[in-house]
């Protein structure tokens, strides 16, 4: 980009101050600094951007402005453009003057005199500092949902986590494996069972459970139920109000979690029969409170989106 004098409106020659009308009624940040890095120019809306009035900043440089190691990559820049002669376009950090940190984008371009000599380097400011804000929000929430999805997959357990339509976010082989062979069979064809109809796949009376859940908004319900000769013990847990429940089922007739299921409801006795509990922990040698740390772990990472 190159700007010449010459092409200049000869009432803009004449009356400078429009020049100067034109620039501050752009909302981009403008700024022109002369060859030594002085800025010679900027309009209203670099004012805003970084909080200082044009008398704080014309006749200044980019070190008055700026920390050290910023001004001095701004500068390596502006020679790199006076030596190129080409338009620059790059992302880098920028202070303002409340020592607040932004993420921008800076285009430059040189600006040349009547002899077509390079006077200074003209430039604008987009700040970006939301989008990348947003940018790595979303990388955190998909790492903590690709953990939370491994964690899913390693409980014994019936996990599964359904979306305020019922439809399945994801589940584990346990809990297809709760319901018989035709289950287990879709799984295989439908990892996790994403997307699946929770209502085709689990009896009416543990579907109930959810449908309540979901429409109340509390924390959680539980219960015992006799399912296809089975005890199954059944946690509903709010994961988003209103949006995402999940629920950990665990089959009781299965001896390993009989046991673990013995451990836990005896560490919620009270604490004069603290050291019964201890002995039974002891005796069984099994982690009670393992499964139940994993899932609050699962749903801690599929709150993360939203908490952050």
């Amino acid at each position: 980009m190159i700007y010449d004098d010459k092409s200049l409106h000869t009432d803009m020659i004449q009356h400078p101050d429009l020049h100067q009308k034109i620039i501050d009624a752009l909302p981009i940040p403008i700024f022109y600094r002369n060859i030594q890095g002085v800025y010679i120019a900027t309009n209203r809306a670099h004012e805003n951007f970084i909080g200082l009035k044009k008398e704080d900043v014309i006749g200044k440089t980019v070190f008055d402005v700026q920390p050290p190691d910023i001004a001095e990559m701004y500068a390596r820049r502006d020679q790199e453009l006076f030596e190129n002669q080409q338009s620059q376009s790059y992302e880098t950090k920028f202070r303002l003057s409340d020592g607040s940190i932004h993420d921008v984008i800076f285009n430059k371009a040189v600006i040349r005199n009547g002899n077509d000599e390079i006077i200074g380097v003209v430039g604008s400011i987009m700040d970006i500092t939301d989008r990348k804000k947003a940018e790595r929000k979303l990388e955190k929430a998909k790492e903590a949902s690709v953990i939370a999805s491994a964690m899913i997959h390693k409980i014994r357990a019936g996990i599964v986590i359904v979306d305020s339509e019922f439809k399945v976010i994801d589940s584990n082989e346990g809990f297809a494996r709760l319901f018989g062979e035709e289950l287990e069979e879709l799984y295989e064809t439908i990892p996790g069972l994403q997307g699946a109809d929770l209502k085709e796949l689990i009896p009416e009376v543990i579907f109930k459970m959810f449908a309540m859940l979901m429409a109340s908004g509390e924390n959680m319900v539980e219960r015992d139920l006799k399912v296809q000769n089975r005890l199954l013990h059944i946690s509903v847990i709010t994961i988003y109000k209103n949006r995402v429940v999940g629920a950990l089922i665990r089959d009781m007739s299965a001896p390993s979690l009989v046991r673990e299921e013995i451990i836990s409801r005896a560490r919620q006795v009270n604490k004069q029969n603290l050291e019964t509990v201890r002995k039974i922990a002891f005796l069984l040698g099994e982690n009670a409170s393992q499964t139940e740390i994993m899932l609050n772990s699962i749903i801690e990472s599929y709150k993360y989106e939203e908490d952050n």
